[in-house]
């Protein structure tokens, strides 16, 4: 039977290429974004793949509509077994030139669009007993950045609450898995939609990745459900720094101020905070020459027993060598 899959953000970048990941195995797939024309695209693209889709309009900041989408998913494909909350939006401007509804809408994107996808699923998974939910983070949810204050907020947030949910999953006895799939820069149309208040062209700060290499995790996290994955080396830097060296971070991190910006001029355009944004987007953004497709701390996850028995050996052999050494120095 194929699985029956709900993606939040699903018309553009991760979210895009989650689509496309789950249609080559033949799920179901239900695809909730803000723009219906792209939103269709991405349905006909499931289905040219090989999957079935329902294109499902609606912003995740409205808890009824997403539960609309969520009965709309159920009447075409039956229960629902994996949902991915991957919807975001971001602004990019320093605090005090970010206003308080820019806030408001950051967070009720970012963070209460993941509240209420989960709190959707969580309404069928409970009681058909089975499930698993994914919410698609970033390292930026451990170690925030300047410039982004909004959006790193937002998804610290979703730590938190993901935390409190398991720990409630577990005093339940429920038969619910819960994943956090922690990004690094990723190579998205964001850069090309999100509001921008400064003056360059926005930018990842490098290493950046194509979405497809995100997708292969969050795939990987639903057919293997674990307390979190990080992709890329860089996420495992910034997650496991901000446990040790902080306020070397803050400094450190001050430099990306200019790193989120090209040195092109910012154009006068839309952006996609509060209205879809027009135009022929994908999974994509406009750095496909500074993108890699290969992660190989995503490899080393999703082959951990393999890794695991390398570093093993590796460890056998380095203290069967001291051994030696000690011997000979007898």
């Amino acid at each position: 039977m194929p699985r029956t899959v709900v993606i939040t953000g699903a018309s553009a970048g991760v979210g895009r290429a989650v689509a496309r990941e789950f249609a080559h195995e033949g799920a179901n797939v239900g695809l909730i974004a803000r723009d219906p024309e792209r939103l269709e695209d991405a349905a006909d693209e499931v289905r040219a793949l090989g999957g079935n889709a329902i294109a499902l309009p609606c912003d995740v900041a409205d808890a009824a509509a997403v539960e609309r989408a969520a009965v709309e998913t159920e009447r075409a494909f039956g229960p629902i077994d994996v949902w991915v909350n991957s919807a975001m939006v971001t602004v990019l401007a320093p605090v005090e030139d970010t206003t308080a509804e820019e806030f408001r809408r950051v967070t009720e994107v970012t963070y209460l669009g993941v509240v209420h996808g989960t709190q959707s699923a969580l309404k069928r998974m409970r009681y058909q007993k089975w499930g698993t939910i994914i919410q698609v983070g970033s390292a930026l949810a451990y170690r925030s950045i300047p410039l982004q204050a909004a959006y790193c907020a937002a998804k610290h947030a979703i730590v938190g609450f993901t935390d409190s949910l398991r720990s409630e999953l577990i005093h339940q006895g429920a038969n619910v898995a819960v994943t956090m799939v922690h990004l690094p820069a990723v190579n998205t149309p964001q850069f090309d939609w999100a509001r921008n208040k400064m003056p360059g062209r926005a930018q990842p700060v490098p290493p950046v990745f194509q979405p497809e290499v995100a997708a292969e995790a969050i795939h990987f996290a639903s057919l293997h459900p674990r307390r979190e994955v990080w992709v890329g080396g860089s996420t495992y830097q910034a997650i496991l720094g901000q446990q040790v060296m902080a306020g070397y971070l803050d400094r450190m991190l001050a430099g990306t101020w200019d790193g989120q910006q090209t040195q092109e001029r910012a154009e006068v355009r839309a952006d996609n905070l509060f209205e879809p944004v027009k135009g022929p987007y994908a999974a994509h953004g406009r750095f496909d020459d500074q993108a890699s497709d290969f992660s190989p701390a995503l490899w080393a996850t999703e082959h951990r027993r393999t890794t695991g028995a390398a570093v093993g050996l590796a460890l056998a052999a380095a203290g069967a060598g001291l051994a030696a050494v000690m011997m000979r120095r007898r």
